[in-house]
């Protein structure tokens, strides 16, 4: 059962992280061709994470969305959000169209973001 369980997060984490991305991509695409890179995927990043919050609460992890986990919540997404504009940059640097420097950067940060968001959710505090 617990493994059930586990998995279905795992979906439900993928079906919640795949509309947060896309909707983060699509302000970013759009703004991007205005405003500068890191303002048009910082604004994106925020209207996304006020959405992916309380998907990922009530929809992920089937939980009431509170103060604390907001918090963690936040913690893990200043955290996953300074590693994705740090690799924004780098694969801008390297010479990755601007428009789709983020479909990487996706692809490494989602994981990690993940197993932290996992943690705040799920960890018991004493």
């Amino acid at each position: 059962m617990d493994k059930k369980k586990s998995l279905g997060e795992v979906i439900r984490f993928g079906i919640v992280g795949a509309f947060a991305t896309l909707f983060h991509y699509l302000i970013y695409w759009v703004l991007q061709h205005w405003i500068d890179m890191n303002l048009a995927f910082t604004i994106g990043y925020v209207i996304s994470f006020v959405c992916n919050f309380f998907l990922t609460s009530y929809f992920t992890f089937r939980s009431k969305a509170t103060v604390v986990k907001g918090i963690g919540f936040g913690l893990a997404h200043l955290t996953n959000y300074l590693l994705q504009m740090a690799l924004l940059n780098v694969f801008v640097y390297l010479g990755v169209k601007q428009s789709l420097a983020p479909i990487p950067v996706y692809m490494i940060a989602i994981p990690v973001n993940f197993l932290l968001v996992r943690f705040v959710f799920k960890h018991r505090s004493k």
